[in-house]
């Protein structure tokens, strides 16, 4: 082969990193000139209908960028001056055009998805040789080549529509691709009650009024572009089984789609809608075994022609638990009859060895409680593990359990319904956390297949490409999640607005982090719970007003966007960016103004009822938008979107309260972080530039005029002067700045409003050493990446509440219990203004242990004081698991007697691989109740200034 590519003059093989070709030394082909336009050649030589339909996609695609339809046909005599083959590398008219050409494709021989792109000139034709190992992979081929021209994977599943080109041409350097990462990689599609069913129902497919062949083959394209190689198709009782449409699974053969099932759905069986216990008595193992038996037989006789994964084990009907059974033991020797007893059907049904059928059992619930206390699964039965449903794998394969034939995977969450509460609306995981998980499984060798659940796909599509496209090249973990994030929508929407919309979008995904909106309710599901005050607006309320307004700083930013964008990205724009932006706005903004409206009605502020106009005007945005979301593109998306799915309290419109104007007259002040035990002084420490907020409120809805008549060195408000009124909620949010260059020491800024004197009282704490983080309202934070870290930790930029987390080495030996720590610590130091008690909290992320005999631990020690070890485990669903998961945390506690006040300094050790830290807090007694770290609450009012009045 490198002869010919030699006499072609170039010596680069370019190797494809998920569609993207290494820089070649090579010249270039035309495929379109304005005029002429390549012709294409399915070679279908053992691949069904497959290669037909690949060469369909790629001349749809070619049809769109260049205007003209290409002729296409099974004849390589009928090619244009310029023609694509597309075959597998055995065909003989592929052989032959490569022997001609020569070119050696032998090696392709026995690889796994994989194929040689080679461009051949002869006899005043130019041939480009699209050779696939198999079916799939000469379909990845067509793939690339398609990407390489400017489709996007999502031009049709979200309206990034191809745009007209004057000139089409490829590069002619070889391009090889390799072997996928991960072997199997997929979606499920589930939860699909709100969205993908009714749309398909009533809107794409109304003739077969459910999820059928017509949208199965818009998912199987969806999967090609991709280049998933894998589905577990829609299995909720709302939808017909995938059996049940005798179009579905030929159509999968067509499209070379492998598929498989869940663990609730063994042998490929939907017990939802396909076991009837009326008909076929109980799905009990233990007393209605030959009928099960029977039942799993019949599937394994119509399945025979497909490419499928057969799913062992045994659930209850709808993932409920096992019958016939009520402790772990008892499954676990039942689970082992009954895997024994599928095996033995699937190799007499398939008449092949029970090895080479591909099998898995999906850790799941008591799944793998059962395996945990030490179910035996046969060598080759791939291991495939869970996350806990919020994105934190379970745990992951051992030493010894690498080494097994069948191999290991993961089944991943980014949409779950389900305790502690649903997130089935918008895809909110943060993608630092699927690159983090992610990297781990494939670190741990779980390479054998990766299925992510997507619900209904839309508008989970970017994190879909983004969890695929790790899976097809492991590469793609070297890269930072923004800069994925960043490549992807320069792919969508073009380079020039890529940098803000990955900014936009990683600040949506941090938002989110610190709680989806869904969790916004504070409530919980199974049983459902009602909504309860959010823990934001718990104290003064500023930590709801530094939320909103973070959420109205990235709304802004992308309507700016969305009015630049051209008329074929609109679609695309609201879908991909500015519904999910908006809507999680809206709803954060609904729940939390009106809790603010609550507490400034208690302390009666005429803009109480204006907040509760402001969160009906956001609930009204929600419904407004989802409107336009299902009206997109003349209706092709109607049933789509559902703004309140399983309509849960936190989706539901509120009761608007209303307020009577308070009998008190004249004006109010509210400061945020007073000193400790006096409500009327603003706490700084010299030599540290800090903010502080300060409101100014009006008690009844009347005018009012106020101005500064006092002021203090070093001490600044952000205006002078201004008027309460209307257009402003009769307040005026003021930020109070210190430079940080004035003494220690006592002063006032008085302000007069509405004739009255109101005084703001300052106290300049004594300098503290520099360099250090410090006391400030009675709490100290500590980001866990900030200072020092030993060798034993590695920083993981983008993740966390403040940016970065540390995370002990995954190769780390775990630490004994009874042992000092034998790892290296990372160093903190800190300083406090006075002696007081408190409680310092370790706050980690809710990481589970890497293997099931390992566990999550750290270490800690606060200056001289005895080395104490915690452990972030949980058990099972516990309360504090529920907990950790709604809020991204676990948190350990340590008390506080008595801190001196000055300098200190916290060792934290990790005794445990994977362990991740976020952040310390020091909360001193007085502190006011939080929920994120409240050091980066000066830093949001600072950002804000420009908006105060």
């Amino acid at each position: 082969m490198m002869s010919f590519v030699k006499r072609l003059g170039f010596s680069l093989i370019a190797l494809v990193a998920g569609g993207y070709a290494l820089p070649a030394a090579a010249g270039e082909l035309p495929l379109f000139n304005g005029r002429d336009l390549t012709s294409l050649v399915h070679v279908d030589h053992g691949a069904g209908r497959t290669m037909a339909l690949a060469t369909d996609m790629l001349a749809g695609d070619l049809t769109a960028l260049s205007g003209q339809a290409p002729k296409t046909s099974a004849t390589p005599e009928t090619c244009a001056r310029t023609c694509i083959l597309i075959g597998l590398y055995d065909a003989p008219a592929i052989r032959k055009l490569a022997r001609e050409g020569g070119v050696d494709l032998s090696d392709l021989k026995g690889q796994w998805e994989v194929y040689r792109r080679v461009v051949i000139r002869r006899e005043g034709r130019a041939y480009v040789l699209i050779a696939g190992s198999d079916v799939r992979g000469a379909v990845y081929g067509a793939v690339d080549l398609s990407r390489e021209l400017g489709i996007s994977a999502w031009s049709w599943w979200a309206d990034v529509t191809p745009r007209r080109q004057d000139r089409l041409a490829i590069s002619d350097a070889v391009v090889t691709s390799h072997t996928p990462s991960v072997k199997y990689r997929g979606v499920f599609i589930n939860d699909e009650d709100w969205g993908l069913e009714p749309w398909a129902a009533k809107t794409l497919d109304p003739e077969t009024g459910n999820i059928g062949p017509k949208t199965y083959a818009k998912v199987y394209q969806l999967l090609w572009r991709l280049k998933a190689d894998t589905l577990w198709p829609a299995m909720h009782s709302i939808s017909t089984p995938f059996f049940g449409n005798p179009g579905n699974a030929p159509l999968a053969k067509d499209y070379a789609i492998v598929i498989g099932t869940s663990h609730a759905e063994p042998m490929l069986r939907n017990n939802l809608r396909e076991w009837d216990e009326t008909k076929k008595g109980p799905f009990d193992f233990t007393h209605n075994r030959s009928a099960i038996l029977d039942y799993w037989r019949e599937r394994i006789d119509q399945s025979k022609p497909y490419e499928d994964i057969y799913t062992v084990g045994l659930r209850g009907v709808h993932d409920g638990p096992m019958q016939g059974a009520t402790t772990t033991a008892q499954r676990e020797q039942i689970l082992e009859d009954v895997i024994g007893q599928q095996r033995k059907l699937l190799e007499k049904e398939l008449k092949t060895p029970i090895a080479y059928v591909p099998q898995v059992y999906v850790a799941y619930h008591e799944l793998q409680e059962a395996y945990d206390a030490g179910l035996k699964i046969p060598d080759d039965v791939t291991l495939m593990w869970a996350d806990d449903n919020y994105g934190y794998i379970r745990e992951l394969s051992t030493p010894a359990e690498q080494q097994r034939s069948g191999g290991s995977g993961v089944y991943y969450h980014l949409s779950y319904w389900g305790r502690p509460h649903d997130y089935l609306w918008l895809a909110t995981t943060h993608p630092a956390l699927v690159h983090e998980e992610m990297q781990r499984a494939y670190a741990e060798n779980d390479r054998r297949i990766w299925i992510v659940n997507v619900g209904d796909i839309k508008p989970a599509e970017y994190l879909t490409q983004y969890f695929l496209d790790l899976a097809f090249d492991a590469r793609r973990f070297d890269e930072t999640p923004r800069a994925y994030l960043k490549g992807f929508m320069s792919a969508q929407f073009g380079p020039e607005h890529a940098d803000e919309l990955a900014d936009l979008m990683m600040r949506y995904y941090d938002l989110a982090f610190a709680r989806r909106p869904e969790f916004m309710g504070f409530g919980q599901t199974e049983w459902v719970t009602p909504n309860q005050p959010d823990a934001f607006a718990e104290a003064d309320g500023e930590e709801a007003q530094a939320r909103i307004r973070a959420y109205q700083d990235i709304t802004a930013r992308a309507e700016k966007l969305a009015a630049l964008m051209p008329a074929d990205r609109k679609s695309a724009y609201f879908e991909l960016v500015l519904y999910p932006v908006r809507a999680a706005a809206n709803l954060n903004t609904r729940i939390m103004s009106l809790d603010l409206a609550s507490l400034y009605a208690r302390e009666q502020r005429a803009s109480a009822n204006a907040y509760v106009a402001e969160a009906k005007a956001a609930h009204a945005q929600i419904v407004a938008d989802t409107a336009t979301y299902n009206g997109l593109e003349n209706g092709k998306w109607r049933n789509i979107m559902d703004m309140a799915p399983r309509d849960l309290p936190v989706f539901d419109e509120p009761m608007w309260p209303s307020w009577s104007a308070s009998t008190k007259t004249g004006c109010g002040i509210a400061l945020s972080g007073q000193w400790y035990n006096d409500h009327n002084t603003l706490p700084f420490v010299a030599g540290r530039a800090e903010d502080r907020p300060v409101a100014l409120f009006a008690h009844q809805p009347i005018d009012a005029v106020w101005r500064q008549t006092k002021g203090a060195d070093h001490l600044a408000l952000s205006a002078t002067s201004g008027a309460l009124n209307g257009d402003d909620r009769y307040e005026a949010r003021l930020v109070l700045h210190y430079d940080g260059q004035g003494p220690a020491g006592d002063s006032e800024i008085h302000l007069s409003c509405g004739g009255e004197d109101h005084v703001i009282y300052v106290r300049v704490l004594p300098e503290l050493p520099a360099g250090v983080p410090v006391e400030d309202n009675r709490i100290v934070t500590l980001p866990a990446a900030g200072q020092t870290t030993g060798a034993d930790w590695r920083r993981i930029d983008g993740l966390g509440s403040m940016g970065g987390v540390l995370r002990a080495r995954l190769d780390l030996p775990a630490q004994p219990d009874d042992a000092p720590p034998q790892s290296d610590p990372a160093v903190y130091r800190f300083a406090t203004s006075t002696a007081a008690g408190g409680v310092l909290k370790l706050i980690a992320l809710p990481t589970h242990p890497l293997t099931r005999d390992m566990k999550v631990r750290m270490a800690a020690q606060l200056d001289d004081g005895p080395v104490q070890t915690f452990d972030f485990s949980t058990l099972g669903r516990s309360d504090q698991w529920r907990e950790n998961v709604l809020t991204n945390t676990a948190v350990r506690e340590l008390p506080l007697r008595m801190l001196a006040a000055g300098e200190h300094t916290l060792k934290v050790w990790p005794l445990d691989p994977g362990v991740m830290l976020d952040r310390i807090d020091i909360d001193l007694d007085g502190a006011r109740a939080h929920y994120g770290p409240a050091s980066s609450w000066p830093q949001t009012q600072t950002q804000s200034q420009a908006q105060s009045h």
